[in-house]
């Protein structure tokens, strides 16, 4: 399937929940968000019917995605069930880690193809700042066991602020001492990412390199997305950037979005897209959802305006609501 730009879309992330047991600054106000009602949420027969809709359209990558996927009750039968459909050749998760010590176990027995962690610090304290809530021995834990799987792909997700350099140069080690890679990635301009800014990847590599030496721009391809990855001398894993704003990567965007409620998203920036869920539940077939899903593909942006001011049609939702 392709944009009207001639882009490649075969990658849809997915989210089946806009609950969190974290409340990260940077996602959501600390009394949370306003939760969707139990009957706004697509039920998992809806999103394992859509889930085939997009195979069948050329869809091969599945990042199942919240909120915090896992706290969806039987979110691993959901995983399951998509993981089985014909065209899909790889579902994996994205999950904060507090949970990840208790299903670890389950997600690779159902076949999980790799877990990213989001862990934007190793330190309590100040991983309690940055998720009020958390505590990340519990990620620790979690980790340390999904480590015990050698067929797991395991990256790290780190949202680095303004300041941290000691806590970025922390979470880099464990690229050299574990086999897995470990991602910065630039927040974005979206609900509470407003309030904060960004730390360019140019620094923090500058950063990186003082400490550890020249990084060396990786030619293999190690994501769904447009992450970029480099490698230094004595590394299991690699570093890797996703930088949409200051490195720009409109050009080769390769993924849509579908909310939990159903709403197909094909730019992070923007509220555009088609409601699928009023599609499906206003007794739609599946020929009626694949031509919705054609055309707004074929609406997708060029490309996002994070820097600009006063964007037509800019998404006012919080990333919990829209999806990590």
């Amino acid at each position: 399937m392709q944009d009207s730009f001639g882009r490649l879309i075969d990658y849809i992330r997915v989210s089946i929940t806009d609950r969190c047991n974290l409340r990260c600054l940077y996602c959501m106000p600390e009394n949370g968000i306003d939760l969707c009602g139990h009957d706004e949420v697509l039920r998992y027969e809806e999103f394992i019917r859509l889930c085939r809709i997009f195979a069948g359209l050329g869809i091969k990558k599945i990042k199942i995605t919240g909120g915090e996927a896992l706290v969806r009750k039987d979110a691993l039968h959901l995983m399951k069930a998509i993981k089985s459909i014909e065209g899909i050749e790889q579902v994996t998760l994205t999950t904060n880690g507090i949970l990840l010590e208790e299903y670890v176990d389950e997600l690779v027995r159902i076949g999980i193809n790799g877990i990213n962690i989001s862990l934007d610090s190793l330190g309590s304290s100040e991983y309690k700042k940055i998720t009020r809530v958390g505590d990340v021995e519990k990620v620790k834990a979690g980790l340390k066991k999904a480590l015990q799987y050698p067929q797991l792909k395991l990256k790290i997700n780190c949202v680095p602020f303004d300041g941290d350099k000691q806590n970025i140069l922390d979470l880099v080690a464990l690229a050299q001492n574990n086999p897995l890679h470990v991602r910065f990635i630039e927040i974005m301009p979206i609900g509470e990412g407003k309030q904060f800014n960004y730390l360019q990847e140019d620094s923090i590599k500058a950063l990186i390199e003082d400490k550890y030496g020249v990084m060396r721009f990786c030619y293999e391809k190690l994501g769904n997305g447009p992450s970029r990855y480099y490698s230094l001398q004595g590394f299991q894993g690699k570093i890797g950037f996703i930088s949409a704003i200051s490195h720009k990567f409109c050009h080769e965007c390769n993924r849509v979005r579908l909310t939990c409620t159903g709403y197909l998203k094909t730019c992070l920036q923007y509220d555009i897209g088609v409601d699928l869920s009023a599609l499906i539940r206003a007794g739609a077939s599946d020929a009626m959802l694949e031509n919705a899903i054609r055309k707004a593909v074929l609406a997708k942006p060029m490309e996002h305006s994070f820097l600009q001011k006063n964007i037509s049609r800019e998404e006012q939702a919080k990333m919990a609501a829209i999806g990590g």
